[in-house]
């Protein structure tokens, strides 16, 4: 006991805390912006997916910040095709979404077959790791230090890209008009708003962020590319971005919530804790989160009916 409690409570684990709420992070980000305009981004695994395969494969040949472009061009490509279909061809989002998945699992899975003749993973030569900032000093102060110092620079972009969100929606005319049509599509155009371009735009700014959430994921610490290597992480971004409701911080809350999760998954494996059980630990807080984020938004639902009848009333 005095072991597990050793490992789980330690400074090591808020380092490793910050590490996995990155790409968390950054999709949800990405998926916000969706979200924000009435679309519930499933998709954001295959992105991610895709995102993480181009950065290790690129990034192995040239360097991991070309990696990182790498994943990038290869997430916004998916969006690309999320966006047309759902918005050209007018498919149903959830259907596209998950259409998203299965074209990234089946294509990554295709590609690391004819490229490295391994379905399952890169091989040992095909690396692509990314520096990590040292940050002398500052990496001395008690607690903080340790947690902050030796991150790599998308874990800083990530932190960044928080307040850059905020401004972006609450402060600029396409933040104005992303809320004017995710809160009410028939007025937005009675405005004179471009529904599509904006939503479209929305659709591509998600991709390229879970580009930079799968270039993390795959570049921060093991440099190489796994099928599946996601494993649901896009999923547990939907879930953070549906308890944060879109909004920039409470988001950021949901995803280190959930970061927390996966990093003391990894402290109780290395306390010998049963791994199965330890495994579960994210997806049980996933799905308690949903379960308040659908109650939240029932009562929001339900107060937003009895104001509409009051004034009806009267």
């Amino acid at each position: 006991m005095n072991e597990i409690i050793a490992q789980v409570f330690s400074v090591a684990t808020l380092a490793v805390i910050l590490t996995k709420t990155t790409p968390l992070l950054l999709a949800a980000l990405g998926g916000a912006f969706t979200q924000m305009g009435n679309i519930l981004n499933i998709g954001l695994e295959g992105m991610m997916l895709a995102g993480a395969f181009a950065a290790v494969a690129v990034g192995a040949i040239t360097n991991p910040f070309v990696g990182i472009l790498g994943g990038l061009a290869a997430a916004i490509l998916l969006a690309l095709v999320f966006a047309i279909a759902a918005l050209v061809f007018k498919a149903d989002f959830i259907v596209v979404g998950i259409g998203i998945n299965l074209l990234a699992i089946g294509t990554t899975v295709l590609l690391l077959t004819v490229i490295y003749g391994n379905a399952g993973v890169t091989p040992g030569n095909v690396k692509a790791i990314l520096p990590k900032i040292d940050l002398g000093q500052v990496g001395g102060i008690p607690l903080i230090g340790p947690t902050i110092d030796d991150q790599t620079i998308l874990v800083w972009l990530a932190l960044l890209l928080v307040p850059v969100y905020a401004y972006v929606l609450y402060r600029t005319p396409f933040g104005v008009h992303l809320r004017a049509v995710g809160e009410d599509e028939a007025a937005a155009i009675a405005a004179g708003i471009n529904v599509v371009r904006v939503k479209f735009v929305s659709i591509l700014v998600s991709g390229a962020f879970c580009g930079i959430a799968g270039a993390q994921l795959a570049m921060a610490t093991v440099g190489s590319f796994t099928s599946g290597m996601t494993a649901s992480r896009g999923f547990i971004a939907v879930a953070a971005l549906t308890f944060g409701l879109g909004r920039p911080y409470r988001t950021m809350v949901a995803c280190f919530i959930f970061g927390a999760a996966d990093a003391v998954t990894d402290r109780l494996t290395l306390a010998s804790v049963n791994s199965s059980l330890a495994l579960t630990t994210p997806y049980v807080i996933t799905v308690i989160a949903l379960v308040l984020a659908a109650v939240r938004v029932r009562s929001a639902l339900n107060a937003r009916s009895k104001k509409a009848l009051q004034l009806a009333g009267e």
